[in-house]
This record gives C-alpha cells, sequence and structure tokens, in this order.
C-alpha cells in the first residue's frame, strides 16, 4: 500500500514534466490507461455481465473523473505540483460536506470539525502563493471538490461489478469526453500542442501504466490485507510524499513562503486527525 501510494505521489510530479496543456495531457493519459486495462477485463468480455444501467452510471462517472484530473493537472501547471496536492489534500473536507447532502445521511460531527480545522490551512496557503498562482489554486480546490463527487458516486456503486471493469468504464468514458473537448480546446487554444516530444512519451508512459494501473493493482491486492482504517492513514501519506517529491526534484520549495508550509501542516493535521478520532469515537461507543 505504501508503495501504491508513493507511485501516485509521482503523478504530480509527472504532471509537472510532461510539457503539454493540462486537457491533452489527460486525453493520453486515459487513452493508454484504457487500453493497457484492457488485457484485465479479457478485451471486454467481463463487461458483459454488467447492467446496462450501471454501465451508464459508471461511464457518467468516468466523465467527473476526467474534470477532476483536467483540473488537477491545470492546477499544477498554473501553480506547481505542491500546491496541487495540498489542494487536493482538502477532499476529505469536501466529502464531509457533500456527502450528506448527496446522500441524505446526517452529518457527523467529527467530519464536520476536520472539515473547519483544515479552513486555516486553505486560508494560509491561499494568501501566501503568488500573485500568478493563485488560478492554480482556485483549480485545485475545484479538482478537490469533483474528486469528492468521484468518490461518494464511487462508494455507491463499486460493489456492484469488478473493480478492474469499473475502472475501464470510467477511464474509456473519460477519454470518450475529452475527445468531444479537444476540438473546443483547440479552438480557443490553437497554438497548444497535441502530440508528445520523445521525453514526454516516455513522461507519459510512466503515468499511465505505472501510476495508474500498476498502482491501482498494488492498490486492489493491499487492500485485501488491510483494514479500512491503516488503508485510510496510508492514503492520506499521498499528498506528504508528493510534496517532499517537489521539493526534491522540482525544488517548489524556492516558489513558495513559509506560510504556504504552515497553511500544509495544518492541513495534514486535519487529514490525519481524522481517522485518528473516528476509530477513538468508535472504542469508546463498542
Amino acid at each position: 500500500m505504501h508503495l501504491a501510494v508513493l507511485i501516485y505521489g509521482f503523478t504530480a510530479i509527472l504532471g509537472d514534466l510532461i510539457q503539454l496543456p493540462a486537457t491533452v495531457l489527460v486525453w493520453w493519459r486515459v487513452l493508454i490507461t484504457s487500453i493497457s486495462l484492457l488485457f484485465l477485463i479479457r478485451f471486454g468480455r467481463d463487461l458483459m455481465e454488467i447492467p446496462r444501467k450501471r454501465v451508464l452510471q459508471y461511464m457518467g462517472i468516468g466523465i467527473v473523473i476526467g474534470l477532476h484530473w483536467i483540473t488537477f493537472f491545470g492546477s499544477i501547471k498554473y501553480a506547481n505540483a505542491s500546491v496541487a496536492m495540498v489542494c487536493f489534500a482538502t477532499t476529505a473536507f469536501c466529502t464531509s460536506i457533500l456527502e450528506p447532502l448527496i446522500t441524505k445521511k446526517n452529518f457527523e460531527r467529527i467530519e464536520l470539525l476536520a472539515g473547519v480545522m483544515v479552513i486555516p490551512g486553505i486560508a494560509l496557503v491561499v494568501q501566501s502563493v503568488p500573485q500568478g498562482m493563485q488560478f492554480g489554486v482556485l483549480l485545485g480546490l475545484l479538482s478537490a471538490m469533483l474528486a469528492a463527487l468521484f468518490a461518494i458516486f464511487n462508494k455507491q456503486l463499486i460493489n456492484d461489478a469488478d473493480p478492474k471493469s469499473i475502472t475501464f468504464l470510467e477511464l474509456a468514458s473519460s477519454c470518450l469526453f475529452i475527445s468531444f473537448l479537444l476540438p473546443l480546446f483547440f479552438y480557443y487554444n490553437p497554438e497548444s500542442a497535441f502530440w508528445p516530444s520523445s521525453m514526454d512519451w516516455v513522461y507519459l508512459m510512466i503515468l499511465a501504466l505505472v501510476c495508474t494501473t500498476f498502482a491501482f493493482i498494488l492498490n486492489l491486492k493491499a487492500l485485501t490485507h488491510l483494514t479500512a482504517f491503516t488503508t485510510n492513514l496510508i492514503a492520506n501519506l499521498e499528498v506528504v510524499y508528493a510534496i517532499i517529491l517537489a521539493i526534491v526534484l522540482l525544488q517548489d520549495n524556492k516558489e513558495l513562503s513559509l506560510s504556504f508550509y504552515i497553511g500544509v501542516a495544518i492541513i495534514l493535521a486535519s487529514v490525519f486527525g481524522h481517522p485518528l478520532l473516528q476509530r477513538q469515537l468508535e472504542r469508546t461507543t463498542v
């Protein structure tokens, strides 16, 4: 699980290194990943067992995933990898607000408390980043909201089909959706690159095959041996790993102030504190 999360952490680094616009980058990523997943679902034979209604629902979730990745990589392009990952860490906060509204369940006090704890950290991050990165912060926060929506919808349907088939349907529909967006994108951005350079191909293959397909398989295997508490705690380390990698490999710390990292610390304290408080509450109620 740690290896899978560390690999996921490289996603932001590769997004910074690939010299393609975010929309084009995500299109190549989902295309390559979808093709690789065909080998895991027996070239579509596993899909025949899924009801048509569920197929359409998974494809709808795939559109949300596509928009999430476009805004996430857009955040990297307009700001940097560290900013994008810190904004991504607010996904739990977005989930605590959106899930009760969507599923009609009661608001959880611990989740709301953790969400409130995030707000000062977000404020510090927003105030401390250079003016030219502000739009990247907004894209990052939108990306976190879309990630929360994806997680909520997926949670409701994840047990209705094989995870590999679900992932293929979601990523393939994401690819189809972005394919319709590309003509509009290039109409307004005619000078943007579409075809990857030689190094971009290398990074894209690593992003699609290692950071997506391989990490997904590792994650599935790890889930069979870990509790939900341990899984959530380790998954939160993705932000930590990514920020450390961004400092070491991209020198993001040269662009950001001490206030930014104080904000990061507050957000991470909330992110890690939530599962710990939840577990303590479960122990006291048993």
